[in-house]
Protein backbone atom coordinates (compact mmCIF):
# COMPACT_ATOMS: atom_id res chain seq x y z
CA UNK A 1 0.00 0.00 0.00
CA UNK A 2 1.19 3.49 -0.86
CA UNK A 3 0.53 6.36 1.56
CA UNK A 4 1.10 9.75 -0.05
CA UNK A 5 1.32 12.62 2.38
CA UNK A 6 2.61 16.07 3.17
CA UNK A 7 4.28 15.52 6.57
CA UNK A 8 3.32 18.97 7.95
CA UNK A 9 -0.37 18.42 7.15
CA UNK A 10 -2.42 17.72 10.29
CA UNK A 11 -4.88 15.52 8.39
CA UNK A 12 -1.96 13.46 7.06
CA UNK A 13 -0.56 13.09 10.59
CA UNK A 14 -3.95 11.93 11.84
CA UNK A 15 -4.24 9.44 8.95
CA UNK A 16 -0.72 8.11 9.53
CA UNK A 17 -1.46 7.62 13.23
CA UNK A 18 -4.63 5.75 12.29
CA UNK A 19 -2.64 3.42 10.00
CA UNK A 20 -0.01 2.85 12.69
CA UNK A 21 -2.66 2.26 15.39
CA UNK A 22 -4.21 -0.43 13.17
CA UNK A 23 -0.81 -2.00 12.37
CA UNK A 24 -1.27 -1.41 8.66
CA UNK A 25 1.94 -1.53 6.67
CA UNK A 26 2.51 1.09 4.00
CA UNK A 27 5.16 2.78 1.93
CA UNK A 28 5.36 6.47 2.72
CA UNK A 29 5.79 9.06 -0.02
CA UNK A 30 6.23 12.82 0.41
CA UNK A 31 3.85 14.51 -2.04
CA UNK A 32 6.00 17.60 -2.48
CA UNK A 33 9.29 15.72 -3.00
CA UNK A 34 7.70 13.12 -5.30
CA UNK A 35 4.73 14.76 -6.93
CA UNK A 36 2.30 12.30 -8.50
CA UNK A 37 2.86 12.10 -12.25
CA UNK A 38 0.22 12.67 -14.90
CA UNK A 39 0.08 8.90 -15.57
CA UNK A 40 -0.30 8.06 -11.88
CA UNK A 41 -3.04 10.64 -11.40
CA UNK A 42 -4.91 9.45 -14.47
CA UNK A 43 -4.74 5.83 -13.31
CA UNK A 44 -5.78 6.70 -9.74
CA UNK A 45 -8.68 8.80 -10.97
CA UNK A 46 -9.93 5.89 -13.08
CA UNK A 47 -9.45 3.32 -10.29
CA UNK A 48 -11.10 5.51 -7.65
CA UNK A 49 -14.21 6.30 -9.65
CA UNK A 50 -13.96 9.81 -8.19
CA UNK A 51 -14.39 13.05 -10.05
CA UNK A 52 -11.07 14.66 -11.00
CA UNK A 53 -12.07 17.62 -8.84
CA UNK A 54 -11.81 15.39 -5.74
CA UNK A 55 -8.06 15.20 -6.39
CA UNK A 56 -7.60 18.95 -5.88
CA UNK A 57 -6.52 20.35 -2.52
CA UNK A 58 -9.24 23.00 -2.48
CA UNK A 59 -8.18 24.34 0.92
CA UNK A 60 -4.57 24.90 -0.12
CA UNK A 61 -2.93 28.28 -0.59
CA UNK A 62 -1.74 27.46 -4.10
CA UNK A 63 -5.28 26.49 -5.15
CA UNK A 64 -6.53 29.86 -3.92
CA UNK A 65 -3.61 31.83 -5.37
CA UNK A 66 -4.20 30.28 -8.79
CA UNK A 67 -7.94 31.04 -8.48
CA UNK A 68 -8.73 27.47 -9.48
CA UNK A 69 -12.25 27.60 -8.10
CA UNK A 70 -13.08 29.87 -11.02
CA UNK A 71 -10.75 28.27 -13.58
CA UNK A 72 -11.51 24.54 -13.14
CA UNK A 73 -15.04 24.62 -14.60
CA UNK A 74 -13.57 25.80 -17.90
CA UNK A 75 -10.78 23.21 -18.00
CA UNK A 76 -10.87 19.75 -19.56
CA UNK A 77 -10.05 16.70 -17.47
CA UNK A 78 -6.80 16.38 -19.41
CA UNK A 79 -5.84 19.97 -18.49
CA UNK A 80 -6.71 19.33 -14.85
CA UNK A 81 -4.58 16.19 -14.70
CA UNK A 82 -1.64 18.02 -16.26
CA UNK A 83 -2.04 20.87 -13.78
CA UNK A 84 -2.17 18.48 -10.80
CA UNK A 85 1.04 16.85 -12.00
CA UNK A 86 2.91 20.18 -11.81
CA UNK A 87 2.86 20.60 -8.03
CA UNK A 88 2.09 18.23 -5.16
CA UNK A 89 0.59 21.06 -3.14
CA UNK A 90 -2.35 21.14 -5.56
CA UNK A 91 -3.17 17.49 -4.85
CA UNK A 92 -5.62 16.44 -2.13
CA UNK A 93 -3.89 14.50 0.59
CA UNK A 94 -3.39 12.05 2.02
CA UNK A 95 -3.85 9.55 -0.77
CA UNK A 96 -4.00 5.80 -0.21
CA UNK A 97 -3.31 3.51 -3.17
CA UNK A 98 -4.06 -0.10 -2.30
CA UNK A 99 -4.31 -2.67 -5.09
CA UNK A 100 -6.88 -1.16 -7.43
CA UNK A 101 -8.48 1.10 -4.81
CA UNK A 102 -7.67 4.76 -4.24
CA UNK A 103 -8.82 7.09 -1.46
CA UNK A 104 -8.23 10.84 -1.26
CA UNK A 105 -8.38 12.70 2.02
CA UNK A 106 -8.89 11.03 5.38
CA UNK A 107 -12.40 9.86 6.10
CA UNK A 108 -12.10 7.22 8.78
CA UNK A 109 -15.21 5.29 7.73
CA UNK A 110 -13.96 4.95 4.12
CA UNK A 111 -10.54 3.87 5.34
CA UNK A 112 -12.08 1.26 7.67
CA UNK A 113 -14.14 -0.17 4.80
CA UNK A 114 -11.13 -0.41 2.49
CA UNK A 115 -8.38 -1.38 4.89
CA UNK A 116 -9.94 -3.32 7.78
CA UNK A 117 -12.24 -5.74 5.95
Amino acid sequence: MLFIEYPKCTTCKKAKKWLDDHNIEYTDRHIKDQNPSYDELKKWKEESGLSIKRFFNTSGMLYREMQLKDRLPEMTEEEMLRLLATDGMLVKRPIIVCNDKVLTGFREKEWEELLLK
